[in-house]
């Protein structure tokens, strides 16, 4: 039987979740990046993992990139639009399980507030595309003090010549 104490307690919940926000910020949702492509579009052009990272903002399991131990000199690149997003030379081994670097190429990513989950995080995304790339950490070495913490399935690697 519905009475104003059941009521109550679902408004405090709905309340609850709603400033929980099972989400990222909003504000990505409306920005229009220079790379876009429907559903559909990005489906076929992504594995179902990268589709689930980068577009529905999910993470890779801890220790199952093949990036994770890269260390050849190269790029590492949005895998949904192939623009260059961190030099091989701010890898670092972070002990996380995931490819983390102490900063990103200008421009290449941006940053919003990721309240998922209960927590606070900053989410990255690739400014071309807008794909999810991970997350950004205030506990990384210097010279920056960050840890860009990517999914590796969010990324690929190039070489570059010597």
């Amino acid at each position: 039987m519905l009475n104003r104490r059941y009521l109550l307690m679902a408004g405090v919940f709905g309340a609850v979740a709603a400033r929980l926000s099972w989400g990222t910020d909003p504000a990505r949702a409306a920005e229009t990046f220079p790379v876009t492509h429907t559903d559909a579009e990005w489906h076929k052009l992504l594995t179902a993992d990268q589709f689930e990272v980068l577009r529905n903002e999910g993470t890779e399991r801890p220790f199952t990139s093949e990036l994770l131990h890269e260390e050849r000199k190269g790029n590492f690149a949005c895998a949904g639009c192939d623009q260059d997003a961190f030099l091989s030379s701010t890898k670092f081994d972070s002990g996380t399980g995931w490819p983390s670097f102490w900063a990103p190429i200008e421009n290449a990513v941006a940053t919003t507030n990721d309240t998922s989950y209960g927590m606070v995080r900053n989410a990255v995304h690739c400014m071309r595309c807008g794909g999810h790339l991970g997350h950004v950490f205030g506990d990384g070495p210097k010279p920056t003090g960050l840890r860009y913490c990517m999914n590796g399935v969010a990324l690929k690697f190039h070489t570059v010549s010597a």
